[in-house]
């Protein structure tokens, strides 16, 4: 970082004395020179290539977000419907029990703190019980590598929607854009003329418009499960009541070691 500021500078410092050496006695050279729009041409370009570059890297973290969220519920199905084929009824139970469970906890707790690029310790006392129930289960079973299979899937998919909870574009980004946007805003009141200007007006406070609107658009795509364009739960929540479904119809009566949120109730084993 360093260097570069070192390098910009001295560039800028020679091409003054340049300037001043060379052109000190040309009596023909012009007085104007480079026009303000000239000038901030360079910063005008620089603006809506990085706006364009934030734009792109924060469609590309919403669109991987949405795809972990599908990844996940489908393996977290899978790993459901699986458990239909244990000959035991109660560990097949406690596996759907904890699917139930694990839906829960993510919907509830863990899609609000991904809103603040955080995670919750909620699912994972699911996953956890979900390993313990593999233990139980045994690898002897045919179906024991269908559910661990189903279930790497699902802690892989979830790693991967966590990863995409945070910004996508850095803080000094967003910041130095903000900076730029508002140089060619400026830079492009400078060029217009002071007198029958209505045209011109109305075309900045456009052109203005859309370049905030489409930062804005960025701040709110880089972090896909908080603002105006989030990706819901939708998919998570139909794999939950698919699996209390499934679990009601398989033991009527039976009660889940979770309440409503995914939280694990007092006495539950």
């Amino acid at each position: 970082m360093i260097v570069t500021i070192v390098v910009a500078a001295v560039a800028l410092l020679l091409g003054l004395i340049a300037h001043h050496f060379l052109r000190r006695n040309d009596s023909e050279a012009d007085d104007e020179g480079l026009s303000v729009r000239d000038l901030i041409g360079p910063v005008q370009t620089l603006t809506v290539l990085i706006l364009a570059f934030m734009l792109a890297t924060a469609a590309g973290s919403y669109n991987r977000a949405e795809e972990a969220v599908h990844n996940e519920a489908n393996a977290t199905d899978h790993l459901e419907e699986t458990a239909e084929f244990l000959p035991n009824a109660a560990q097949r139970r406690r596996v759907q029990a904890d699917v139930v469970c694990y839906t829960r906890a993510v919907r509830h707790s863990e899609w609000p703190a991904m809103v603040h690029g955080r995670s919750s310790p909620a699912p994972s006392v699911w996953t956890a019980d979900l390993r313990g129930a593999f233990k139980a289960i045994g690898p002897d079973q045919s179906v024991f590598g269908m559910l661990v299979g189903a279930d790497d899937t699902r802690a892989k998919a979830r790693q991967a929607r966590l990863t995409e909870s945070t910004p996508a574009v850095p803080a000094a980004v967003y910041w130095f854009m903000l900076v730029l946007l508002s140089i060619t805003v400026i830079s492009l009141c400078l060029c217009i003329p002071r007198r029958r200007n209505q045209p011109q007006l109305a075309t900045l406070a456009m052109v203005t418009a859309l370049l905030t609107a489409t930062l804005l658009l960025v701040h709110d795509a880089e972090s896909p499960f908080g603002g105006a364009i989030s990706v819901g739960p939708a998919a998570i929540t139909d794999v939950e009541h698919q699996a209390a479904r499934d679990f009601h119809a398989g033991a009527p009566g039976a009660a889940l070691p979770c309440d409503d949120r995914g939280r694990k109730e007092s006495g539950a084993a």
